[in-house]
């Protein structure tokens, strides 16, 4: 047992009992817990959507408005707010859903998946054409959320969306082994390869809109389309025949492209030599007809004239062809004068 002194006792009589220093902060406590109180409401008063957000506003847990990026205000307690990414996110298929890649951000699920793409024996990317060849089909889709308030009642709220990429995955995987198996292995190379893409998103957006579920799919983009293993050999010398060809055909309409211009200008040249030629001669003979025609008129008002300067003229025309010439008097009485040849222009009688 304690023992006190006289001195400790007294003190401890003048001090009181122990309760009755607490008395004195009671009357703050009130005030204490309306701070605490108060603080709570004015911060739950109003929130923050970053930009790439959107918030979902509940009151009483029923759907009250959907909220853009900003600052809002709400009712404290009364109305609860979820917020929303509709921030563009990627899947790579056709392997299994993982983590979505958003801008900025590499997940590293995601780049655990492209390490797996790099496996070649793996038989999920293998899928039917329609001409019952096999080929190993990739594809990427990029999809957001367009309409959260339906995006939250469908999908449990998860770090990673792990519940809309699973759906995402299980739609297109379907709409995609529907559409290959509706076109030939050289058509899902070739041509038909665009079409496929465009059409596997329609076609994917078409099953998400039944679902209600507030997904919109913004691309869909074939990677890879390679046959097998076992086939590629086969396939890289068909491959390389078709290249061979189209550089063959390349080449061909190269020339042709070449050749075709310089036959038409060949052509357009020749056509206008001829087309002035027509027009040089029809133009020399309307000027002979003319010249003919004056010689008539002419020959008809003075036909002995016109007979003589004809006849003058046409004797002028031979003249001027003959080079050397020689002329003797009609006239001449005596014997004919004999030329002679070996003197040039000499006469010998």
């Amino acid at each position: 047992m304690e023992s006190l002194s006289f001195e400790d006792m007294a003190r401890r009589r003048r001090q009181g009992p122990p309760s009755e220093a607490w008395r004195r902060y009671l009357p703050f406590i009130p005030w204490v817990l309306g701070g605490l109180v108060a603080i709570f409401l004015i911060s739950d008063f109003s929130y923050t959507v970053e930009p790439h957000e959107q918030a979902v506003v509940l009151r009483f847990g029923a759907y009250k408005a959907t909220t853009m990026p900003g600052l809002h205000f709400k009712i404290p307690i009364v109305d609860q707010v979820m917020k929303v990414s509709v921030e563009e996110h990627g899947l790579s298929l056709p392997f299994s859903p993982v983590g979505q890649m958003g801008p900025g951000r590499v997940d590293s699920n995601l780049l655990r998946a492209r390490q797996v793409q790099t496996d070649p024996d793996d038989d999920e990317t293998l899928m039917l054409t329609g001409d019952l060849n096999t080929a190993s089909v990739e594809w990427t889709v990029q999809w957001r959320v367009t309409e959260p308030s339906n995006y939250l009642f469908k999908f449990p709220i998860g770090a990673d969306d792990q519940a809309a990429g699973e759906l995402l995955t299980y739609v297109s995987r379907t709409v995609m082994n529907r559409l290959v198996g509706d076109y030939s292995f050289d058509e899902m190379i070739g041509p038909k390869r665009g079409d496929i893409a465009v059409q596997a998103r329609d076609d994917s957006q078409r099953i998400l809109d039944a679902y209600d579920c507030g997904i919109t799919v913004t691309a869909l983009q074939m990677q890879r389309v390679i046959p097998p293993d076992r086939v590629k050999p086969s396939f890289d010398r068909v491959n390389a025949s078709i290249q061979l060809k189209q550089k063959l055909e390349n080449e061909a309409e190269s020339t042709r492209n070449k050749l075709i211009p310089e036959a038409r200008a060949n052509r357009d040249k020749l056509i206008r030599e001829a087309e002035g030629y027509a027009s040089r001669t029809k133009a020399e003979a309307q000027g002979e007809i003319e010249a003919l025609l004056a010689r008539y008129h002419a020959y008809q008002r003075a036909p002995d004239v016109t007979r003589q300067r004809l006849y003058i003229e046409a004797m002028q025309g031979l003249f001027e062809s003959v080079k050397d010439k020689t002329i003797i008097d009609a006239d001449l009485n005596r014997a004919l004068p004999i030329l002679n040849l070996n003197e040039k222009g000499g006469i010998a009688k």
